[in-house]
């Protein structure tokens, strides 16, 4: 079960496509917009309600209130999961691949059938709070000298003000329908739902820490190609080869809250006397009027457009860090929200690209962002020496194993 965008959706279709490989039978559940994507992998698709005036609460892109708009927002779609499953066969073996968001959902589906299996898909490290660096609370990275018990008094206090009163209401009432005590702390007990958690990134990129619930897998990125060796378009491939390296900039593609940062890549880009290829479905957010050494394309794929251009500036998404990195293309990550100030951090610390956090983007910051990144060997040594990192793939096989080997009956794991 998918919830989200397509950066949401492209690892859990990864994910089912190697399980359906391994000789499992696949159903997958994912917002209704995904149709078309899911049916062209060839797998069966249960349409969940969308929220389309998501995209332009202006709160969603806030550091602070966007986990109440995502949440709110999801809550349709998760509640869908307990109907599906009363559909399926009581005989056949089942086991739940879901995004962390609709765990709490999961959960009530355990509840009225015990031998349900439970596995949580992380789509990226901040999907799991923990007290060990890079601890970032929103945009503010939290001190290396701060003691552990300091660090874990911040997460209760982050989930007592933001997380729980958005949260809980709707949780508990869900369970006290169906007899269940109620949940104190989503924190503390979300994590104690799945069986198993997989780790949809590398362990390179951010180790198993001590406060992680287990077992957990990392299966590494699953990077997913929904049109896989499909070639730059010819007016692209032609701007691509008639000068130096573009520079590339996307916000993702939900944002539709993007003008200003497009208005300072513009910017940008004319002071370096640079190209750029500026990519997003929503033509409305750029500029009017275009020089003719910027490009505009609603979608080009990461895996053909990244190698050749000469740096990414993007929104820390994890799907589009992890193209960049395979691709050895140095970044400027811009977070505004969600897990994008996690990543970012990763990214700064393997010497892959610098942060400018979205509240301090300017046209002139991004501009020398831009030119330290593209004269730095260091940076250009770096991102070659994480993209061979990518040489063996996924450890798909190893997750399908372990998702058919789950035993039963389930208990939660307790961390």
């Amino acid at each position: 079960m998918s919830i989200g965008s397509a950066g949401d959706l492209f690892p859990m279709l990864a994910m089912a496509l190697a399980l359906r490989g391994a000789g499992h039978k696949v159903s997958f559940l994912a917002p209704s917009q995904h149709e078309a994507q899911v049916a062209a992998a060839g797998l069966a698709f249960h349409p969940l309600p969308v929220d389309a005036a998501v995209l332009d609460d202006p709160e969603l892109w806030n550091a602070r209130k966007g986990f109440g708009v995502v949440w709110r927002a999801t809550r349709e779609a998760a509640a869908r999961l307990p109907a599906f499953v009363d559909t399926l066969p009581a005989e056949e073996a089942c086991v739940l691949l879901v995004h962390p968001l609709a765990l709490p959902e999961a959960d009530l589906c355990r509840a009225a059938r015990p031998d349900i299996r439970i596995a949580c898909a992380l789509l990226a490290p901040s999907n799991l709070p923990t007290v060990y660096d890079p601890l970032m609370m929103g945009p503010h990275r939290i001190p290396t000298w701060m003691p552990l018990a300091l660090r874990r008094w911040l997460w209760r206090r982050a989930g007592q003000s933001v997380i729980d009163p958005v949260a809980l209401p709707g949780i508990n009432d869900a369970r006290r329908q169906r007899g269940l005590p109620a949940v104190r702390s989503l924190l503390e007990w979300m994590f104690t739902v799945p069986d198993l958690s997989i780790a949809l990134f590398p362990e390179w990129f951010a180790p198993t820490q001590p406060d992680w619930p287990q077992p957990l897998l990392h299966a590494g990125f699953a990077l997913y190609d929904p049109e896989p060796g499909r070639a730059i378009e010819p007016e692209l491939a032609r701007f691509l080869d008639a000068g130096h390296a573009p520079i590339a900039f996307t916000p993702g593609t939900g944002n539709r809250q993007a003008a200003g940062f497009f208005a300072c890549a513009l910017a940008a880009v004319r002071k370096l006397g640079r190209r750029a290829v500026f990519l997003t479905p929503h033509r409305e957010q750029l500029p009017a009027n275009m020089p003719a050494g910027v490009m505009w394309r609603d979608y080009v794929p990461l895996a053909a457009l990244l190698p050749r251009v000469a740096a990414l500036v993007h929104h820390g998404g994890i799907g589009t860090t992890a193209e960049a990195l395979r691709a050895a293309t140095p970044q400027v990550v811009v977070p505004l929200a969600h897990d994008q100030f996690d990543n970012a951090a990763r990214v700064e610390a393997l010497g892959a690209g610098q942060v400018l956090p979205s509240a301090r983007l300017t046209a002139a910051r991004l501009e020398r962002s831009l030119r330290q990144l593209l004269s730095s060997p260091h940076v250009a040594a770096q991102c070659e020496s994480i993209a061979l990192r990518f040489g063996e793939g996924p450890a798909f096989g190893a997750a399908c194993a372990a998702l058919a080997d789950l035993p039963l009956p389930m208990q939660p794991v307790r961390p």
